[in-house]
């Protein structure tokens, strides 16, 4: 992760992509590429050997690698795709998606902490909601209205990816009087969008209310809240990544009550990379929840 993060000339002024090579970052990136393809190219083969010797025949057994074979294998799927395409979806998973919803779980438990009643509030919808069930169930996490408001404004005033994925202009076009040329790389600045005085009231303030009395939604239609993109660069793994979410979460809120170590505070202080992160982790005890 520290070089996958870490800066490229390349990424925001192309023309400088020779600096990258002459400090070497380029062939530390070649490097750090092959390892990780070295290393899922093992695991698509374990599950292949698995499977022609019948040891993923259990469907409830099955991991996501396995359920990606079982669609390769199937003739009721009209996208046929390669091993090449099952590393590189993998990949996607394991490097994007669990960093962005680690990062995005602990500053949502950061707010929480720093707003207690905000914490009591969806706790008690938590709780109220899956009862004394040994375990929480998707059907439940639909009826959490405020955690998802919740959720929602921890996605605004922290986006996972501030500038989002880079567009590249088709054509020369003038908005609101810039011209910008064609070819020209553009970074979409969401973290400015989501902090916006003229569209949200009180911007800097974590106040999961506002996102109950209107539709607002993060799918790309509502352009004041974007923190997965829109149109057809929109995040593909956004509705994975909320239901893991939303799931991990509701658990963090339901068994446990949270409380800082002695001697720590709280700190907001950001660190760009991958993700913008907290620069200091985020450390609580939890305290297992007693039942009536």
């Amino acid at each position: 992760m520290v070089i996958i993060t870490a800066f490229c000339f390349a990424d925001f002024l192309p023309a400088l992509w020779w600096i990258d090579v002459v400090r070497g970052f380029d062939g530390e990136l070649k490097k750090c590429f092959t390892t990780l393809d070295v290393f899922l190219s093992k695991v698509v083969e374990e599950h292949k050997a698995k499977m022609r010797a019948g040891g993923e025949s259990d469907e409830s057994k099955k991991d996501f690698v396995g359920i990606m074979l079982q669609l390769m294998q199937s003739e009721m799927v009209d996208y046929h795709f390669s091993s090449e395409n099952l590393k590189g979806i993998v990949l996607d998973m394991f490097v994007a998606g669990t960093d962005t919803t680690a990062t995005g779980l602990e500053w949502t438990m950061t707010e929480l902490m720093r707003n207690s009643s905000v914490m009591k509030k969806v706790q008690e919808e938590v709780r109220k909601t899956v009862g004394n069930k040994a375990k929480i169930e998707m059907e439940d996490i639909r009826k959490m209205q405020y955690m998802n408001c919740v959720i929602k404004e921890s996605l605004r005033l922290h986006p996972p990816l501030p500038l989002l994925v880079p567009r590249e202009a088709i054509g020369d076009v003038e908005i609101e009087g810039y011209y910008i040329p064609s070819k020209t790389r553009v970074f979409v600045n969401a973290w400015k969008i989501h902090r916006d005085p003229n569209i949200w009231e009180r911007p800097n303030e974590f106040i999961p209310e506002r996102f109950m009395t209107n539709s607002i939604d993060y799918k790309g239609q509502d352009f004041e809240f974007i923190p997965f993109g829109s149109g057809r660069r929109i995040c593909p793994g956004m509705s994975f990544g909320i239901a893991s979410f939303e799931y991990a979460l509701a658990n963090l809120l339901y068994w446990f009550d949270w409380k800082l170590p002695n001697g720590c505070e709280l700190d907001v202080e950001e660190e760009n990379g991958l993700t913008v992160g907290k620069k200091i982790p985020l450390q609580l005890n939890p305290i297992s929840r007693t039942f009536d």
